[in-house]
Formats: structure tokens, sequence, C-alpha cells
């Protein structure tokens, strides 16, 4: 009787513990490459904002090998027993080694926006840019930026080439921002425009 008993609790702390390690490491995410964060929030079901939030982004750029929050830390914080493990979940790697530039060019960049008039918000690749306001997402000629590449764009930053344009031919891009007055601001000029691998 006192063997099963034994067993038993052993059975239940194993049980316990090996469900608490399964929810903080679910709660992490490792970049890989391709990954934006819209992407990562979609499959994790938060948003945009709450991935930089939770990370202390000020922008959309990420990284390949970089571990992001895909749950609130707080929330992991409050399951975990030890300091040791919250401070550890708050490092990031850096970020100055990570960029395999493939191509450098020059291109005409103009500017554009999800709200106008007949607007969807839906880009040629499925992503809702009215949900997802603070997104960096270019409009390419796909001849010339293939679809899903990663690109750094002088002025403007990290970016995924996620839309098309009928005007977007040749080395021209169209960059998004969330409202007219910055579409406005950007204008139209040449940049120069890295392809990341």
């Amino acid at each position: 009787m006192i063997k099963r008993i034994v067993t038993l609790i052993f059975a239940v702390t194993l049980l316990i513990g090996g469900t608490s390690e399964s929810f903080a490491a679910s709660s992490k995410y490792t970049v890989k490459q391709g990954d934006s964060l819209y992407k990562i929030a979609k499959t994790h079901h938060v948003s945009v904002n709450q991935l930089k939030s939770w990370n202390g982004l000020k922008s959309n750029t990420i990284h390949p090998k970089q571990t992001l929050h895909v749950v609130n830390p707080k929330k992991v914080a409050a399951n975990q027993t030890t300091k040791k493990d919250v401070a550890s979940s708050k490092k990031t790697p850096s970020r100055s080694n990570t960029d395999n530039v493939v191509k450098e060019f020059t291109v005409s960049a103009s500017a554009y926006t999800a709200n106008c008039n007949g607007c969807s918000g839906i880009t040629s690749t499925g992503i809702n840019l009215k949900k997802n306001p603070d997104v960096k997402v270019i409009a390419v000629d796909p001849k010339v930026i293939p679809l899903g590449t990663k690109v750094h764009v002088e002025g403007y930053g990290y970016a995924i080439a996620g839309d098309t344009g009928s005007a977007i031919k040749g080395n021209k891009i169209d960059v998004f921002f969330n409202s007219k007055s910055e579409a406005y601001d950007w204008g139209r000029k040449k940049v120069k425009i890295k392809i990341l691998e």
C-alpha cells in the first residue's frame, strides 16, 4: 500500500513537472529563416503589437535565431519558480551579425496605405494591413523581388515583400504606412534596397 502511494506521488510529481516545463518551452519561439512578426503572431494567435510589447521591439525587425516570447512573459513568470529563469527569458540575441545581404540596388520608392476608398487592406500574400497596422510590407514586382523576400529599405527599415501593384514594375517599390499623412510625407524617392538571405 505504501509503495503504491509513493509511486502515485512520484507519478503526479513527474506529470506536474513535465507540464510546467512544456508550458515554459512553448512560451518562446526561435525565429526561423523567412519568418515575419505577422506570421509568428498568426501562428500563435496573438497580435503583432503584443509580440512587440512582450519582446521590447520598437520595429517589426526580427532575425533568424532570435528568441521571442509568444505568450505574455508575466504569465510565464507566474508559472515558474525561480527568478533566474525569468531573467534569462528576457535575453535576446544580438542583431548585428544576422543580415546576409544577397543583393543591393537602387529603386524608386513610393508609399501607400490601406486606409483609402475601395482599399481592402489585404495584400496579395494575404496580410491584413488593417488588423496589423505596424507591419512593414512593401509592394514589389515579383519578377524583380520575389514575394516573401525579406528586405531592408533605406529610410524605412526591415520589411517583407508582401504585396504587388499595377504600377509597380521593374525597380519600383511601394512601402506601406498605416496613415495617409505618413505615406504623403514619404512621397517618392530613390532609395537603396538590400535583399536579405
